[in-house]
Parts: C-alpha cells; sequence; structure tokens
C-alpha cells in the first residue's frame, strides 16, 4: 500500500525571495541568515541582550552573478515606545527617510509593511498617509457650551446631555486596559510627548501675558513630580478616548451622540478623558460674566456628580491634578485658542497651580474662579 504523499510545509523565506525579487528584478536569494542583537561573541560583561526587532541577513546574487548582503529589519513590540503598531511603523519610516543623510551609513533599498497574509507590501513611492472615515451629522458640543455662555443660561436640553456624556464615560471606563506596562506609557505621554505637557509648554510664545516662562517652568516641574506619583497606578489603566473635548463630540438633532479622533492607543488613566471635558464648562464661562451662574456651574456640577456616582470612579480624584493641568495648559495656550484673554489665562493657570498643590482635586475650587 502506497504511503500518502507528503505535505509540504510552506517555504518561510518565499515573501523574503519575493521581497528582492520585487527589487532587483532577475535576482535571487543564496541565503537567509538570523542576527542578534550583539555582533559580538556572546558571554561578555558587556553583551547587550536586547535589541528593536530580530533582523536578518540575506545574500542575493544578482542577474550579473555578483554577490550583496542586505538586512531585513522588523520590529517587535517593547515597553520603550514601540508598544503600538504605529509606533514601529513610525520607526521604519523614520529610518526611511533619513538614513541617507548620515555619511557613511548603511544604505536604506526599501520600506513597507507586512501584510496579514505574509506578504512584504512596499512603501517606498509612500509620501504622507491618509485616513479615511464616515461622516457623523451633528453639531459640535463647543457649539452648546458657546450658546450658554453668549445666553448666561443653560437650555432644557443641556442637562441631560451633560449627564449623557458623564454616562458615556463611565461605560467607556468601565472596560480595564490590557496593553502591558500602558498605564506607565500613557503616564510618560502625559508629560513627555510633543502633544503633552511638554510640547504644549513648548508651544507657547515667551512673551504670552499671565504665562512667563518661568511661570510655566513651575507647572511643567509639578507636573513631573506627579508623573512619579502616578507612574505604579498600573491597576488604573482603562480604556479611554484620549481627546474628550467639545470638539470631538457631535449632537444631533434627537441627541444622538458620535465622537471623533481617539487618541492616544484609546487606553490610559479615566482622568484624562473627565478632566478633558470638564475643564470646558469652565474655559467657555470665564470670558463671558454671568455665564458661570447661568448655567455653566449647573453642568460642571452634574458632570462630577454623576461620574463620582460610579462605583469604578474610585481614585479619579487623586490622578487628575496634572491631567488638568495639561488640558488648561492647551486652553492657555494661544496657538491654540488666540483669543483667550490674558485675564482668563491667568485664571486657568491657577486653577491648575491650587490642583497640582493639593493632595486630591476638589471640583468645588472652581468657584473661586467666579467669587
Amino acid at each position: 500500500m502506497n504511503a500518502p504523499p507528503a505535505l509540504h510545509e510552506p517555504d518561510p523565506s518565499r515573501p523574503v525571495r519575493q521581497l528582492v525579487e520585487a527589487v532587483w528584478p532577475g535576482a535571487r536569494v543564496e541565503e537567509v541568515t538570523t542576527l542578534g542583537p550583539d555582533g559580538g561573541p556572546g558571554h561578555d560583561r558587556t553583551e547587550k541582550a536586547a535589541g528593536y526587532g530580530v533582523p536578518r541577513r540575506i545574500t542575493v546574487v544578482r542577474p550579473d552573478g555578483s554577490k550583496q548582503r542586505l538586512v531585513l529589519h522588523t520590529s517587535t513590540a517593547d515597553a520603550f515606545g514601540h508598544d503600538r503598531r504605529a509606533d514601529r511603523a513610525a520607526e521604519m519610516l523614520l529610518a526611511f527617510d533619513t538614513f541617507g543623510s548620515i555619511p557613511a551609513h548603511v544604505e536604506v533599498v526599501d520600506v513597507g509593511s507586512l501584510t496579514r497574509d505574509g506578504r512584504f507590501l512596499s512603501l517606498r513611492d509612500a509620501g504622507e498617509f491618509y485616513l479615511l472615515t464616515t461622516y457623523a451629522e451633528g453639531d459640535v458640543y463647543a457649539a452648546d457650551l458657546r450658546r450658554i455662555a453668549k445666553e448666561r443660561r443653560a437650555r432644557p436640553e443641556d442637562l441631560p446631555r451633560c449627564e449623557a456624556l458623564a454616562r458615556y464615560l463611565i461605560a467607556l471606563h468601565g472596560a480595564k486596559g490590557a496593553q502591558p506596562g500602558g498605564y506607565r506609557r500613557a503616564v510618560r505621554d502625559l508629560v513627555g510627548h510633543g502633544e503633552g505637557i511638554f510640547g504644549i509648554i513648548d508651544g507657547y510664545p515667551d512673551d504670552v501675558a499671565g504665562a512667563p516662562p518661568a511661570r510655566l517652568q513651575a507647572i511643567e516641574r509639578r507636573c513631573v513630580e506627579w508623573r512619579w506619583k502616578l507612574r505604579g497606578r498600573d491597576q488604573r489603566l482603562a480604556r479611554t478616548h484620549g481627546d474628550f473635548h467639545p470638539f470631538n463630540i457631535l449632537f444631533d438633532e434627537a441627541s444622538r451622540l458620535t465622537l471623533l479622533d481617539t487618541s492616544r492607543g484609546s487606553q490610559g488613566d479615566p482622568a484624562d478623558d473627565v478632566t478633558c471635558l470638564a475643564i470646558n464648562y469652565v474655559f467657555f464661562a470665564l470670558d463671558a460674566p454671568g455665564a458661570w451662574q447661568g448655567g455653566l456651574r449647573a453642568l460642571w456640577q452634574r458632570f462630577w456628580e454623576v461620574y463620582l456616582g460610579w462605583g469604578g470612579s474610585a481614585g479619579v480624584l487623586d490622578a487628575a491634578a496634572p491631567f488638568l493641568a495639561w488640558r488648561a495648559l492647551v486652553l492657555a495656550n494661544p496657538g491654540w485658542y488666540p483669543a483667550v484673554t490674558p485675564r482668563a489665562r491667568d485664571a486657568l493657570l491657577t486653577f491648575v497651580e491650587r490642583a497640582l498643590d493639593a493632595p486630591r482635586f476638589d471640583p468645588a475650587d472652581a468657584e473661586r474662579l467666579f467669587a
């Protein structure tokens, strides 16, 4: 009885061969060798144990018979700012854009992506990236806040919408984050990212009324201290929107909610989303006398009441201060909000300074801005 034919395993080098043939038509792969992070002999006290990927050396025979060696770089997830796929893509694209600018550097041949079915997809002719999304009907929530500030009163629909936003965050934050090291990353990005506290402060001109460099430096220093207070609270990692401000929130005529532009990996501390929205009830009232007493105070208070009434909100006030500082620094930055008055800017930063100096944020402290 004849044995059944052997099943052939997929050739692991096939995608590599296809890549080389696409880059250099007519060339063939002679050998593929995995390289370690350390080019030395090993077992030395200076041996490097980790790198940012698993490179492979490829020996290629060109159509004219000459040989050339290439290195295929891939990237793996780690805790050093490469935990998201977008981080790893950025690393490869930056290498493609910069290797040729350094004298005596190895040359870049191609850059691309490994597709889900194991093929290499070249991006060497790509420029800027794009994102295509659906369109949401409705008006940004900022329009509601502007109306309240102008009219000095809230309409019947305003309180239910405020409550709906608090309940939305309760449901959102009820899903715990699962990314290892994600909380530490979120707190690091809060302070050190270009869109975080360091980057926003760097965006201030040196002569901004109410925000001189010395004042911003002192706020920054406090925020760094808060990073060390928060960085070990990994149990706080939850699903977050990451940019929950009134220009990313839409309501249609039936008060149906749609959100735009989730950011920063969609995982972090719930205090980020809560402070990001809440501070706008204060902000829209600062340059509109009577708007706080006429409607925005009620929304501020109700938002906090609903959210803090949720059993899962424990600890949000203990973590809120540096997130409040970040969002206030954006609102006070003339690059983002050029029409903000020096008085309002000073009030925002004073609010932040008190929060950073307190062991726990107290929402009632907002009243002092309008006394």
